[in-house]
């Protein structure tokens, strides 16, 4: 029986080891349209950025070397240029020498696996534009980085593929901007858990523009690239990785007459056969029905492909003996100092198919909590509502996350139920686990919610609205946790002093508990069910769930300090930090802690602390690290250093001496103004004074915060995408300035109009013309980010006068003024 095989690496490779293993006499000839016939496609990433030192590590075994020791004919560089079923032949061509030729088969192995996908965008095929699929592209983008000194780059797409490339190129010391038309990162996650990515890539000071997508590419003379965005932005950069996706190589497979499928694949049955059943397909061309949904679907995994290499040599040597069952699509993927993972369905996916499901988020420590180096990792599970059957997981953390991955994928590979996960029997010792693993307590919290001790609310469904509706989020933290921030228009009332304070909530409203990540959460909705309370919730995941998902997700713009570098052009990047080792400096533990909870710990320990110490300052609320150094402007105090890893952002402060702790500045020159209201008559206030102050001579700055988002908003706004709480808000809110109302006698509005024409009667300026002489007049507009990112905000929606600011920064400019008012 003499066999073909069309395409090496896992698939084909795999079935040729595998069969001539089954058959040492049947003659095999495998084609492989490159050079290269078995590499680690994985590791490509990680030789580009230097993790693989050695290019000859990628290589599983050469042509010459598979071909000697397995006894196969293994021709590299031939591609196969049709297939001819009737006749059993197919015809191929040496690309070497461009000799063209026939070979008949008995059993035919298709393995073409898939091209990336290359939108017809003009500029597209200009030098320095790349794809990764293979050693011949990584040899490219390799030397290319080198002879042209790449320092700035463009990862279009951000899944898996190009979240590695941005990393590894980061490595390198590029700065790497990353594109993608989505409005999450890595596409198998749900949304809350990828919005623990996107924070994690913030303090890692890597670009990356979210609902955007590219629109051309420009080749300069000087060799650099710009890349114009639908946003309008452009971006000039030095190279261009495209990692957008991967779609079947089905062109001899269609041509040739084989069935392909709804999903756009080859399409098999359960022993590999297509419809023809001599021939038979793996790998990434193929299409098979989900294990899950029953659903035909697209996998582009080497595990799976393997696996059906194994199959398909068995089936032609043995006669159909082995059937392939699916693949549950697990996934593992390193994103800076994160792991991200996940295996089975999303709850997006089911929903847009139409099935019914329930998830839950657990917050777990990746080992014991009072073993050192406890790390939290995130858990979401996606189950059955009626039988808890796993639909699948996702799981984000810095440590251990593919052992429980693994664990949970077994589960739902097997089609077991969320009761599985609560029986596994694991290893357990304080270094590496708790008594009840974080697998272990997803089951139990799954198992809480089936049988009805505790009803969840999602953090999408929490919105100011339901407040007006009798809904009270009843934050059971701490007071001072409570203080750090919390939910808008939440109420405090400790677990611990829950009991005793039950008179103070209605029984009629609707109660929805939350703690920090969901367990004070469920022992108060438990202690609420049992006392008489009926419509109480739990929120899904806490605040902590919440608080990731509604934070502004992307982060545009952030090399914007022109640097000149040695080859004399001048580039948009920021200048590295110089790093120092914190030496003996004293440790100072502010992780867990919500803005402004880290700064207000830095200024506790520096009121006591000696001149010349040094501190060396650990959180993990990603505005530390900008808010960090306008307290060190203000304070006087000497930043050294700020550096992120492993989720945590260090700042080394040295204590400035006594004298220098209260920093001289001339305070008779400034003023500040926080503006809270969007109230016409308050807004048209704040300004007479601004414009005032700033005719004094004064340095005048107007902090917006929450509601005074509003005065400063674009009359005509770009479309932006939302989630459900910043629509309601928006809805909620007046759009711009001139939909402003009074704080008194408003009148549905004509209050409002009787004022604006009054001022034009008697010659005032409008709110619009007074904003635009403070602007001339050199006042400085900055706007709340933590309200933006709460009331669902976005920059573009401003004008692009204002700038972003946190606590720390209004601090700076209040410390400057003698003049700081509350409107």
């Amino acid at each position: 029986m003499k066999i073909l095989i069309v395409g090496g690496v896992a698939g084909g490779a795999t079935s040729a080891a595998r069969l001539r293993r089954l058959d040492e006499k049947n003659p095999i000839i495998l084609f492989e349209k490159g050079a290269y016939i078995s590499y680690a496609n994985c590791g490509l990433p990680y030789y580009i950025g230097g993790v693989i030192e050695e290019r000859e590590k990628l290589f599983v075994q050469s042509a010459e070397e598979f071909g000697t020791r397995y006894g196969i004919d293994v021709r590299v560089n031939t591609e196969v240029l049709s297939i001819h079923p009737e006749e059993k032949l197919v015809k191929a061509k040496n690309l070497i020498t461009g000799e063209t030729y026939e070979e008949t088969y008995d059993k035919l192995i298709l393995s073409p696996g898939a091209d990336p996908i290359v939108p017809p965008l003009p500029g597209i095929k200009s030098e320095g534009i790349f794809t990764i699929r293979n050693v011949t592209d990584t040899d490219y983008i390799k030397e290319y980085i080198t002879t042209k000194n790449v320092q700035r780059a463009i990862v279009v797409g951000a899944g898996f593929i190009g979240l590695e490339m941005a990393e590894n190129l980061h490595e390198l010391g590029v700065q790497v901007s990353i594109v993608e038309m989505s409005d999450q990162v890595m596409g198998p996650l749900d949304y809350s858990m990828a919005s623990i990515v996107h924070q994690h890539l913030k303090t890692k000071n890597v670009e990356f523009y979210l609902l955007d997508g590219v629109k051309s590419f420009e080749k300069l003379e000087d060799g650099s690239i710009v890349v114009e965005l639908m946003s309008g932005r452009k971006i000039t950069v030095d190279m261009v990785i495209l990692s957008i996706g991967v779609k079947p190589t089905i062109k001899l497979a269609k041509e040739s007459g084989l069935e392909i499928g709804e999903a756009g694949g080859i399409k098999v049955n359960s022993y590999l056969q297509t419809s023809n059943p001599d021939v038979y397909a793996v790998g990434d061309a193929i299409e098979f029905p989900s294990p899950i949904t029953g659903k035909p679907f697209l996998n582009y995994l080497a595990g799976p492909a393997n696996r059906q290499g194994r199959i398909c040599a068995d089936n032609i040597i043995l006669g159909n003996v082995t059937e392939y069952k699916g693949s549950i699509s697990t996934a593992i993927a390193k994103v800076f100092d994160i792991t991200v993972a996940s295996t089975g369905i999303a709850s997006k996916i089911l929903k847009k198919s139409g099935i019914k499901y329930l998830d839950s988020i657990t917050h777990s420590a990746s080992h014991a909590g009072y073993y050192p180096g406890a790390i939290p990792m995130t858990i979401k599970i996606i189950y059955q509502p009626e039988t808890g059957k796993l639909f699948g997981a996702q799981v984000v953390g810095y440590d251990s996350v593919d052992k429980r991955l693994d664990l949970i994928a077994s589960v739902v590979k097997k089609g077991g139920t969320i009761y599985d996960l609560i029986d596994i029997e694991h290893a357990y010792a304080p270094p590496y686990s708790s008594a009840k693993d974080p697998v272990n307590m997803a089951g139990y919290v799954a198992e809480n919610i089936l049988k009805g001790k505790v009803k969840i609310k999602h953090w999408r469904h929490v919105n100011a609205q339901e407040t007006l509706k009798g809904t009270v989020y009843l934050d059971v933290r701490t007071k001072d946790e409570f203080e750090l921030g919390s939910i808008p228009g939440a109420i405090n009332i400790p677990i611990d002093e829950l009991r005793d304070n039950l008179h103070l909530l209605n029984k009629s409203n609707t109660i929805v508990a939350f703690c920090a990540v969901g367990l004070r959460g469920y022992l108060a909705a438990r202690i609420l069910m049992q006392n008489g309370f009926e419509n109480v919730f739990n929120l899904n995941g806490g605040y902590k769930t919440w608080e990731y998902a509604v934070k502004k997700q992307s982060n545009e713009d952030i090399y914007k300090n022109l640097v000149v570098k040695k080859d004399d052009h001048i580039y948009q990047a920021q200048n590295k930090s110089v790093k120092v080792s914190s030496g003996n400096a004293i440790k100072v533990d502010a992780c867990g802690l919500q803005c402004p909870g880290p700064i207000m710990k830095l200024k506790k320990v520096f009121d006591t602390a000696d001149s010349g110490n040094v501190y060396e300052v650990s959180a993990t609320d990603p505005g530390f690290a900008k808010d960090v150094v306008s307290w060190c402007n203000m304070t006087g105090n000497k930043l050294i250093d700020v550096t992120s890893n492993a989720g945590k952002i260090s700042a080394i402060i040295e204590k400035a001496e006594q004298k220098k702790t209260s920093v001289q500045r001339n305070t008779q020159n400034g003023a500040s103004f926080v503006v809270f209201s969007d109230d016409l008559d308050k807004a048209l206030a704040t300004f007479v004074l601004a414009n005032g102050a700033a005719s004094s001579g004064k340095k005048v700055t107007l902090f917006f915060t929450f509601w005074g988002l509003n005065i400063i908003k674009k009359t005509e706004k770009p479309s932006v995408k939302k989630d459900i709480v910043s629509r309601m808000f928006e809805m909620m809110m007046p759009s711009n300035s001139k939909k402003l109302a009074l704080s008194k006698m408003n009148m549905f509005g004509i209050g409002a109009k009787m004022m604006r024409n009054q001022m034009k009667n008697k010659g005032v300026a409008s709110l619009e013309q007074m904003m635009n002489d403070a602007q001339e007049n050199g006042v400085e507009f900055v706007a709340c980010q933590m309200s933006m990112d709460v009331m669902g905000v976005k920059k573009e929606e401003m004008y692009d006068f204002v700038q972003t600011g946190g606590v720390a920064t209004f601090l700076e400019k209040s410390d400057e003024s003698n003049l700081n008012l509350f409107l």
